[in-house]
């Protein structure tokens, strides 16, 4: 179960739950993010149109996405609405809802490096990790992406930070950038079709640097240069480095050449 460093949740909020009991007056629910919580959907807040029958828009042991009425703490009650919320909405919860439970198994293997168990994450780190960086998730994605600098710069002991890391670093694949630009090139000496060729073979050499520089022929004298990275920044900066490189050798042949950025997507 997705945990929440709050006990109760708040009225108006997206709540995944999973519906334990049906009657004809409405539904009951388990919250699946608030332990030992449950949500009650009224009749009249499970459709926008007339309900002939409950057991037609839900049904028992359904995972269903509501948005939070009222909360009562003191009678340990919540009511819940399905009809006040948009598809769209209901999808991203529910994706929402599916990565923090993949983060939540990320913090047991964390938890078991260290002899502990998944209560003890929580109270240890986990609710601290969810203040720090919005969700659970967020967190290993720093992680990864940073190292476990990043986790001991905002509190996290060390023994934590470097058991996120390792888990982190082996199951979450940073996010890839493709960007784009075109070079048009042209040169007129005798050997202007080798030139060309070296100019082109120069944009793609980027040393020993990990991103991935590819040219293709538009049509000459343009053509297009993408590089993959893992970087925003980097990408933009490989991707103009490999372009100056390109027109560098067609230049010293007194030809000349142009650079343009490709408007990303």
């Amino acid at each position: 179960m997705v945990r929440k460093s709050q006990e109760w949740p708040d009225e108006g909020e997206l709540i995944v739950g999973t519906v334990y009991k049906v009657l004809n007056y409405g539904a009951f629910a388990k919250l699946e993010e608030y332990q030992g919580k449950e949500a009650f959907i009224h009749i009249s807040e499970v459709s926008s149109g007339w309900v002939k029958n409950i057991r037609d828009h839900v049904r028992e042991n359904q995972k269903i996405v509501c948005r939070v009425l009222r909360v009562n703490p003191k009678k340990g009650h919540v009511d819940a609405s399905l009809k006040r919320i948009r598809e769209d909405q209901r999808t991203k919860k529910i994706q929402h809802w599916k990565i923090e439970q993949k983060a939540e198994k990320f913090l047991e293997l964390s938890a078991k490096s260290l002899d502990k168990n998944l209560d003890e994450a929580y109270d240890e780190v986990g609710y601290e990790l969810m203040d720090i960086f919005g969700d659970v998730y967020g967190a290993f994605e720093t992680a990864s992406d940073e190292g476990a600098e990043s986790l001991t710069e905002e509190g996290i002991p060390q023994d934590w930070a470097d058991a996120i890391t390792e888990v982190a670093k082996k199951n979450i694949t940073p996010p890839e950038v493709h960007i784009s630009g075109y070079v048009d090139i042209e040169t007129f000496v005798p050997d202007g079709v080798d030139v060309i060729v070296s100019a082109l073979k120069a944009a793609e050499d980027n040393g020993d640097e990990e991103e991935e520089i590819r040219v293709q022929c538009v049509g000459a004298p343009r053509y297009r240069i993408t590089v993959k990275s893992t970087d925003y920044i980097l990408a933009e900066k490989t991707l103009k480095a490999a372009a100056e490189r390109c027109i560098a050798v067609v230049e010293e042949s007194g030809g000349n050449g142009s650079f343009l950025r490709e408007l990303d997507n």
